[in-house]
């Protein structure tokens, strides 16, 4: 990547008290090397803005839902490459060395940290899944250039495939190998079979005209 380039690395948040000062003391080098962290906080009924305080440039509110709050942090980011990233996921190391110089936008292989020894396979999927169809998740730590972000559509769920839809019509996404580790603990609380079959039944009704309100009746909390 560019030197001059300048990463604005997004984070959306609701109730990350837990932990929001480790994700964001992750960022720190990041930020040491002059790149910019924002928390977009969805209405957080702990300290989650008060702990982010001071371990990030920004502390934004914006109306609750990842899209909406997403691109609140856009509108105030000043960094040339946008990166998407969720609480509970860590970007690979030298995350600003990796983005490539000539790319609209990609997104990161994923692993995902548990116990749970399918939790490798659900990973390798989604990465080979997305190679193939040019659709990136928010697991994988979107990207894509300031100029070139034409926001998150404002749905309930499903956000980052309506994205990649829109970007995929200027081209293919840059897929890096390189890891973005996020959490399996979504997975192994809900069952990670449960949780594999829930995902692929949204995935399908949502390809098949399903309004995303409905699916997000239907996948929860």
């Amino acid at each position: 990547m560019d030197a001059r380039l300048k990463l604005s690395v997004v984070v959306p948040v609701l109730n990350e008290a837990a932990g929001i000062r480790a994700a964001l003391e992750a960022l720190a080098p990041l930020r040491n090397r002059g790149h910019e962290v924002i928390v977009v906080d969805g209405g957080s009924s702990d300290r989650t803005p008060e702990l982010a305080a001071g371990l990030c440039d920004r502390v934004l509110s914006a109306p609750r839902g990842r899209a909406a709050q997403m691109n609140a942090g856009a509108r105030a980011a000043t960094g040339d490459v946008l990166v998407f990233l969720h609480a509970d996921t860590r970007l690979p190391p030298g995350a600003d060395q990796l983005v490539p110089n000539g790319s609209m936008w990609g997104r990161f292989d994923v692993e995902i940290d548990g116990r749970h020894p399918l939790l490798k396979v659900v990973a390798c999927a989604m990465n080979l899944r997305s190679r193939l169809t040019g659709i990136a998740t928010g697991d994988q730590a979107m990207f894509v250039r300031r100029d070139s972000f034409p926001g998150f559509p404002e749905i309930a769920l499903m956000e980052d495939i309506a994205l990649s839809r829109i970007l995929k019509k200027s081209g293919r996404p840059a897929c890096l190998r390189e890891r973005a580790v996020t959490s399996g603990r979504r997975w192994e609380s809900r069952g990670v079979l449960r949780t594999i079959f829930l995902m692929w039944r949204l995935r399908l009704l949502y390809f098949l005209g399903v309004s995303p309100e409905r699916l997000a009746r239907r996948y929860g909390p």
